[in-house]
């Protein structure tokens, strides 16, 4: 594929990051990652596993294997929960989505440095960057 010539575009374009809310329904709890010096948003610490997938790449398989290198955990992705853009950088879109995990052991890999299972509405305790009130209602539902 053509690089592409981004100053060519005026509206709709995006670099997309896919993020998975990683719920264990046993204990009600989900995993966050804690990463240090990311070059696109100075102010992230604690974020949702996830990055940004290649264009020959299915979100969601690409979803899976980022969870898997960047925890240590396997999941299935569930579903589409919320998309948003950031008032820090709106250049960036990110899809969240549920996901489920089936197996692996949590263990800090790739970005991370630091991981934590926390009940839902407990990521305002951590996250330093904004956190969209549908996306913390649909966190706060799972605690119900």
């Amino acid at each position: 594929m053509d690089e592409l010539n981004w100053s060519q575009f005026e509206t709709g374009v995006f670099l997309v990051n896919v993020l998975g809310i990683v719920y264990d329904s046993q204990t009600k709890r989900i995993l966050i990652g804690r990463r240090v010096d990311d070059p696109h948003f100075q102010k992230l610490s604690w974020s949702f596993p996830g990055g940004r997938p290649g264009y020959e790449t299915e979100l969601e398989n690409y979803l899976k294997q980022e969870i898997k290198n960047k925890t240590g955990v396997e999941v299935t992705v569930e579903k589409v929960v919320f998309a948003k853009t950031y008032p820090e950088n709106r250049q960036f879109l990110s899809i969240y989505y549920h996901c489920e995990p089936t197996g692996g052991s949590a263990q800090p890999g790739e970005k991370f440095v630091e991981l934590k299972w926390v009940k839902p509405t407990e990521v305002k305790q951590y996250f330093t960057t904004s956190l969209h009130p549908t996306l913390f209602s649909y966190l706060e539902s799972l605690e119900q």
